[in-house]
């Protein structure tokens, strides 16, 4: 995992709490406490700020409201950590954060924090609690990759394998051909099937199948040789044709969830896998990516179409002799859960679904939460 200075990461810490100010009224409005919530709840490993936030609000992904953050600080990690009291002030109407003492010295009570910087000698991104499952997307954060038509076809391919074996294993070697522009670490693929959208049929994109690594061993010594790889992980078979595309470092993403500051209202495009529904902590693809405002943290509500139902208890006379005609009503749509936005492309978005009561189905649809 990337390591980052322990002590920036503890002064955006200490900023960022320092900064904290009440809700708006109207973020206040839409974010409601839940009647139940605790006083406080101390952060245990295999937290997430999802969970966390759930635990106090009705909509978790309120929770940079109630803490009063700032659009830098929500675009930044927010890191809180195992031990970690949060506490409830209902007089505010917010949360803090802060330990076992309060401000009185004596424990129980809500903490006046003073911050200032500090260093811990561990590594802070391995401590800090997520926001929302890490096992649930880490896969998906480089692997799963949206590309234009013609971006895989110019890409370094595999030509050849060593004793003319048909599918590569872990650990044999293969022959490529095809410009590595100085990479030495590739992530192998190969194309899938077109993304379309599902309101205008246009493709959007190729979702490429991710297969596995391999290690750049000998670059070729001319320009039509070819250079010797050798597989390093395997999560397919991989074979002649595939692609090979440097390996990019993984993100670290730790983002507060917060909704698009604009009105957003996308449709379900796939659902990873090619299974034909969704339900919890599995991943989908949308209509909508960079090029729309949509950006890491952005969760949007999921919806489905309401139908259409003939009203048998009101009738309205024909135009014609016969039986008499019924009104057709229009139901609204349901919701039904959370989409959780980590990966944008252009035109295409990856969203993790949460707290869903029914299941995700191609065509539904994402909107901003209301």
């Amino acid at each position: 995992m990337k390591k980052f200075s322990t002590a920036a990461l503890a002064f955006a810490l200490a900023s960022t709490l320092a900064g904290m100010a009440q809700a708006s009224d109207a973020g206040s409005s839409r974010c409601a406490f839940r009647s139940n919530a605790p006083d406080q709840h101390t952060v245990v490993r295999g937290d997430t700020l999802w969970d966390i936030s759930g635990r106090f609000l009705e909509h978790p992904w309120c929770w940079p409201q109630v803490w009063g953050l700032n659009r830098d600080q929500i675009r930044d990690p927010h890191w809180i950590y195992p031990g970690q009291i949060v506490y409830l002030d209902r007089a505010a109407g917010r949360l803090r954060l802060g330990d076992a003492v309060g401000a009185d010295g004596m424990p129980g009570g809500i903490p006046t924090l003073r911050l200032s910087p500090q260093v811990r000698s561990s590594d802070l991104a391995r401590e800090a609690i997520p926001t929302i499952p890490a096992h649930a997307i880490e896969p998906f954060l480089s692997q799963p990759l949206v590309v234009g038509e013609g971006e895989l076809q110019s890409a370094p391919r595999i030509v050849a394998t060593r004793e003319g074996r048909v599918l590569l294993g872990n650990g044999d070697v293969a022959y490529a051909a095809g410009d590595l522009k100085g990479s030495d670490a590739f992530q192998v693929f190969r194309p899938g099937p077109p993304l379309r959208d599902p309101e205008t049929q246009e493709i959007l994109g190729y979702e490429a199948a991710y297969l596995g690594t391999a290690k750049l061993e000998r670059a070729a010594a001319e320009p039509d040789a070819a250079h010797t790889l050798r597989v390093t992980s395997l999560k397919q078979e991989i074979g002649i044709g595939d692609r090979l595309l440097p390996a990019p470092q993984t993100p670290l993403l730790n983002y507060v969830p917060h909704a698009p500051e604009q009105a957003v209202e996308a449709r379900v495009v796939s659902i990873y896998g090619g299974v034909s529904q969704a339900g919890q902590n599995q991943v989908v693809s949308i209509n909508r990516g960079r090029q729309d405002g949509l950006e890491v943290g952005h969760v949007l509500d999921l919806y489905r179409f309401g139908g259409a139902v003939v009203d048998r208890t009101q009738t309205k006379p024909s135009s014609w002799f016969g039986a008499p005609e019924r009104r057709v009503v229009q139901l609204p749509d349901h919701r039904y859960g959370a989409l959780f936005v980590f990966r944008v492309f252009d035109r295409i978005s990856y969203g993790l679904v949460m707290e869903v009561t029914d299941t995700v189905k191609v065509g539904d649809l994402a909107r901003t939460p209301e």
